[in-house]
């Protein structure tokens, strides 16, 4: 995996991040850390294409962002279109969920992530 620099000040938002989640990323880390979605790994806040993404799980190239209501601004989706674009130039498969979606569906949200992933399985 190639990496494309990532700015200090980004970086730094990251680290920021990991310490300080939404209930939503706090809900969602819990079914996908330490492998307990069939045992994949994922990462938080992982630096990919000078982008800070929310979770990705390198084996399968799967990012899983997680948004909330300020993404569905149009600036903010305009942002969100190419930022997807780009990783999706890279060979990611990008995941975005809804704040909402997770509170309140998270079996739903871990099927469709496992369903994503099972295309790419051998």
């Amino acid at each position: 995996m190639s990496h494309t620099p990532v700015p200090p000040q980004r970086r730094a938002n990251a680290r920021r991040m990991r310490k300080a989640m939404t209930d939503a990323e706090l809900k969602l880390w819990n079914e996908l850390r330490a492998h307990r979605l069939m045992g994949l790994g994922f990462r938080r806040q992982l630096p990919i294409a000078g982008y800070i993404v929310d979770f990705a799980c390198p084996t399968h190239r799967l990012i899983v962002e997680v948004d909330g209501s300020q993404h569905g601004l149009t600036e903010n989706s305009s942002y969100d279109n190419a930022r997807t674009q780009r990783l999706q130039l890279d060979g990611w498969t990008v995941l975005r969920f809804w704040n909402d979606d997770i509170l309140k569906d998270i079996d739903n949200v871990c099927s469709h992530i496992i369903r994503t992933i099972g295309k790419d399985l051998p």
